[in-house]
């Protein structure tokens, strides 16, 4: 069951969520290189794509660079994608089995991250904060945070 009101179509789920970066090196090599996610595709100067998992349906985590994505798309772009960005921190939160939780603790700490945050909510559920090199807030949550 959805959270949508009655006469609204229905929504399958999240398929992408989008951070801004400037340093979209620092932005990869992070993503990649300590949380692990799949760099599929790249443009320059732009942005840097992650696969977040394939099913049962795609995520991808689009990392922008915001100079680059607030201008208007020019008259002959192949993909008009409208104009957006965002300056200052986001945040974006991934699911973690409260299994591994203390596993990614260590690895985040073993990488040199900072842990800003580690707490259960009143429900239960567990969550990690840090930041990533652009200082986007990341959160690591057990799943049932929103059940």
């Amino acid at each position: 069951m959805t959270a949508m009101t009655k006469t609204s179509p229905p929504v399958l789920g999240v398929m992408e969520s989008a951070l801004y970066a400037a340093d979209l090196t620092a932005a990869r090599d992070f993503w990649q290189g300590v949380m692990g996610l799949e760099a599929f595709q790249s443009v320059p100067g732009r942005h840097v794509f992650f696969r977040v998992q394939d099913r049962p349906r795609p995520q991808v985590l689009l990392v922008f660079c915001p100079d680059a994505t607030e201008k208007p798309p020019s008259s002959t772009a192949r993909l008009p994608v409208p104009p957006h960005g965002a300056r200052g921190p986001g945040h974006f939160c991934m699911a973690v089995a409260a299994d591994q939780m203390d596993r990614w603790r260590q690895h985040l700490i073993a990488h040199g991250i900072a842990i800003e945050a580690d707490f259960q909510w009143p429900n239960g559920a567990r969550s990690l904060y840090f930041r990533d090199p652009a200082g986007n807030s990341i959160e690591l949550a057990e799943p049932h945070l929103w059940s």
